[in-house]
């Protein structure tokens, strides 16, 4: 199994899954446990969408806390534990994902706090909590992940923007329909009698045969 599949079912896997993903994590840094990431799929305006919500802002911190959660834009259902948002970059005002004049990201000048790991590309990720099924059916919004981000540039007015990873539930192959034996026809009260009397010797076989024939 995967480290990052490990990672994602450690709560279903008790005390001994958590053990593991902890002795893993200490092995680890957090982008090779996120290395996994290759076998999702980006299912970002094509199959889902990060829908962002602002909670608390803390002007004295410069901390923001948003609630993200992933809407299923599809008609087929998303395998819940698969969804993870990525913050992808962070955009000024202006929609410009870089510092003015420089060549460094917006993203580097924020503090992401409470993030689940990171890609391989340096980039934060979180999990979206489970729901009551295993899936995320069509159409419906998944619970919201907690993501609390300290701008270090006061100046900045910022607009974080995700992208939503996981994987479509395949869809049920249907069962091959079973071939049905035909039913041999029921004996007529007729038959069960010259079968009676051939038993008893009042007819015999041929006699029966002739008997059965008309």
């Amino acid at each position: 199994m995967p480290l990052f599949s490990r990672l994602v079912s450690h709560q279903r896997l008790g005390v001994r899954g958590a053990l593991l993903c902890l002795a893993a994590s200490a092995v680890f840094p957090p982008h090779v446990l996120a290395g996994a990431l290759d076998q999702l799929s980006d299912l970002t305006d094509k199959a889902a969408q990060a829908v962002v919500t602002l909670k608390v802002r803390d002007n004295f911190n410069s901390e923001y806390l948003y609630d993200v959660s992933v809407k299923n834009l599809s008609s087929d259902p998303l395998v819940g534990e698969s969804l993870i948002i990525v913050l992808d970059k962070i955009t000024n005002i202006g929609g410009n994902e870089w510092m003015a004049g420089t060549s460094e990201s917006n993203l580097t000048r924020m503090e992401i706090l409470g993030q689940d790991g990171e890609t391989e590309d340096g980039k934060p990720y979180f999990r979206i909590p489970r729901g009551s099924g295993p899936d995320l059916p069509p159409y419906t919004e998944s619970s919201p992940a907690a993501v609390r981000i300290r701008n270090k540039d006061y100046l900045i007015v910022f607009t974080p923007v995700f992208r939503v990873y996981g994987i479509k539930r395949p869809p049920v192959s249907p069962k091959p329909k079973e071939r049905v034996s035909p039913v041999p026809p029921g004996k007529t009260p007729a038959d069960k009698l010259i079968q009676l009397l051939i038993q008893k010797g009042v007819l015999s076989e041929e006699e029966g045969r002739e008997l059965y024939q008309h």
